[in-house]
């Protein structure tokens, strides 16, 4: 009897201990901040400034993992294999999307098996050429364009990337043929531009913004519909190429799978941090617009910008087997 009551006492004090451990706040370990690019793009500033200050809200470890390739498909192949706990978390701009078009196959269902948390800036691209090129305007860099065709070479992170199928469809509605020079990131490409070895770039506007104000690339226009409010002296593609857009976002996700709680969470505390005045700063200092959707209208903006994705990456005509 005695015996028993022994193993009864055990049994309760195993399940006490179980029930504390499930209750424990998450997040209760570090947290691991999967980036799909190379360190120094605007996805990798964007995310690294946005979780040092979920680090600071939630006391505890953020760790940054930069796994870029293949145009991000490699980070989120892993981020879609990780345990659907919360304690995998990544971070990818909407070059997400367009990879669910671009290549023929993946080793993951985009739509299927991610949940996306929220959006966490908005994103505008600039169009800026080497100071070497006779161009001033978008207006002279379609004049040249169309002169010297194939001639221009531009940059980009790889096919399906922001820089790539921007700078398609501002060719596509421009009607000129420039030509694609691939990268192993945003960062390389903006360098490859500003030394020269490109002749022309249009990326997030954080990449660029160094080698504009030392003078090494020359701004010449941004892919938004209305000009940004940091640089309001600079036009937009649009007030030349009639009809021409094209914004994105870096956006947040984490495995199917993942208990709504802490989704919901992790929603609400990436609120607060892209609120806070000095990151909503710091990320206005970026070009970048702080950003923040509930789990559901982010939902309804991936259905949509799937669509749209699909559109635009039928215009440049690639896949990748």
């Amino acid at each position: 009897m005695t015996h028993i009551r022994s193993l009864g006492a055990f049994a309760c004090l195993l399940a006490l201990s179980c029930g504390a451990a499930w209750a424990q706040p998450y997040p209760s370990k570090p947290v691991r901040v999967i980036i799909v690019f190379p360190a120094g793009g605007g996805t990798d500033i964007t995310g690294r400034l946005v979780f040092q200050k979920m680090a600071e809200q939630l006391n505890q470890q953020f760790v940054i993992d930069n796994r870029g390739g293949a145009g991000g498909t490699i980070g989120a192949a892993l981020a879609a294999k990780s345990p659907p706990d919360g304690y995998t978390i990544m971070v990818y701009s909407a070059t997400f999307l367009a990879n669910a078009h671009l290549y023929k196959r993946l080793p993951y269902d985009t739509m299927k098996d991610f949940i996306g948390i929220t959006p966490i800036a908005r994103l505008v691209g600039m169009l800026a050429v080497h100071p070497s090129m006779p161009v001033r305007s978008t207006k002279d860099l379609i004049a040249l364009a169309k002169a010297h065709p194939g001639e221009i070479f531009y940059g980009s992170a790889g096919p399906g990337a922001f820089q790539h199928l921007s700078t398609s469809h501002f060719a596509n509605l421009a009607g000129v043929k420039m030509t694609h020079v691939p990268y192993k990131g945003g960062t390389l490409a903006s360098l490859a531009a500003a030394s020269g070895e490109v002749q022309a770039i249009l990326t997030v506007m954080a990449e660029l913004l160094p080698f504009v104000q030392s003078g090494r690339l020359r701004p010449i226009a941004v892919s938004s519909p209305q000009r940004t409010t940091q640089l309001p002296d600079i036009p937009t593609i649009g007030e030349t190429v009639k009809g021409y857009d094209f914004t994105s976002w870096f956006g947040t996700f984490v495995p199917a799978g993942t208990p709504r709680p802490i989704v919901d969470k992790l929603n609400s505390e990436l609120k607060k941090a892209v609120a806070n005045p000095e990151i909503a700063s710091k990320l206005s200092a970026q070009v970048l617009d702080p950003m923040h959707m509930t789990v559901e209208e982010f939902a309804r903006l991936l259905r949509t910008e799937y669509d749209r994705y699909e559109k635009v990456v039928k215009i440049t005509g690639v896949r990748i087997d």
